[in-house]
C-alpha cells in the first residue's frame, strides 16, 4: 500500500500561483511513477501531469508551460508548480502514483485530493 498525502491547495487570484506538494508512504516511493490529475466541478477527473522514477514528464495540453512536476526521492515528494493560474484551473487536485505503460500513468494509489479556486 501507497499512502498519498495532498496539500498546498487554497485561493489565487488569475495570474497567480500555486505549489502542491504529495507526500507519499508505504512503499518504495521509487518504485512509482507519480501524477496529478483534477476534476472540476460536473467534469471527468483527468491527467494534469505525470512524471516517472527516471524523472520523464508528460503534460496536458492545457498546463504545458504554466505547469511544472517534480520530484524529490529522498523526501519522498511529487510536487506540482503551478503558474499563470486562470479560473479554467479551479478544480480539486488529486495525486496518484502507478505504473507507467506507453508514456502513459495508470494510477494505483489516490490521495485524498486538494482543492484549488482560481479568482478573475
Amino acid at each position: 500500500q501507497v499512502q498519498l498525502v495532498e496539500s498546498g491547495g487554497g485561493l489565487a487570484q488569475a495570474g497567480g500561483s500555486l505549489r502542491l506538494s504529495c507526500a507519499a508512504s508505504g512503499r518504495t516511493f521509487s518504485n512509482y511513477a507519480m501524477g496529478w490529475y483534477r476534476q472540476a466541478s460536473g467534469k471527468q477527473r483527468e491527467l494534469v501531469a505525470a512524471i516517472t522514477s527516471g524523472g520523464s514528464t508528460n503534460y496536458a495540453d492545457s498546463v504545458k508551460g504554466r505547469f511544472t512536476i517534480s520530484r524529490d526521492h529522498a523526501m519522498s515528494t511529487v510536487y506540482l508548480q503551478m503558474n499563470s493560474l486562470n479560473p479554467e484551473d479551479t478544480a480539486d487536485y488529486y495525486c496518484a502514483a502507478g505504473g507507467w505503460i506507453g508514456n502513459r500513468l495508470f494510477p494505483t494509489y489516490w490521495g485524498q485530493g486538494t482543492q484549488v479556486t482560481v479568482s478573475s
